[in-house]
């Protein structure tokens, strides 16, 4: 592969988002996030969203709670004929401070690894664009 393709996005986590006690968010929304970034690095190497068709490995490390901002990154890390493997890692990069104000928040340095993956998705030669 002779192009480095990767992709970033920041979300943060809303009281819609918490599925727990304790505002905690749902592991599976960090899989929502990977998703995403997984189409955008299709359609940046194929010019289509393809299919994501298996998580080969997902490990959760820390937890995820509303109001944490959230960086979602993944890049590809080999590509066959038509799957693309992939990297994923969740960052969160922003925490709430309620305890110091209602609207408190910390840049978080370093930032917190939530959640790793390796996925494998495919898109079908005929949907192969950027060839």
């Amino acid at each position: 592969m002779e192009k480095k393709y990767s992709s970033l996005i920041r979300v943060r986590m809303s009281a819609a988002d918490a599925h727990y006690g304790g505002d905690l968010v749902d592991g599976a929304k960090m899989l929502q996030l990977f998703g995403d970034v997984a189409t955008e690095l299709l359609i940046q190497i194929d010019g289509d969203e393809g299919l994501f068709v298996a998580y080969n490995n997902v490990e959760f490390k820390a937890p995820v709670f509303a109001g944490d901002f959230i960086e979602a990154y993944g890049e590809i890390v080999s590509v066959g004929n038509t799957s693309r493997k992939m990297r994923f890692e969740a960052k969160k990069v922003i925490a709430p401070r309620p305890d110091l104000g209602p609207s408190a928040c910390d840049v978080l340095e370093p930032s917190v690894v939530v959640c790793v993956a390796e996925g494998t998705c495919v898109t079908p030669k005929e949907m192969q664009r950027n060839k």
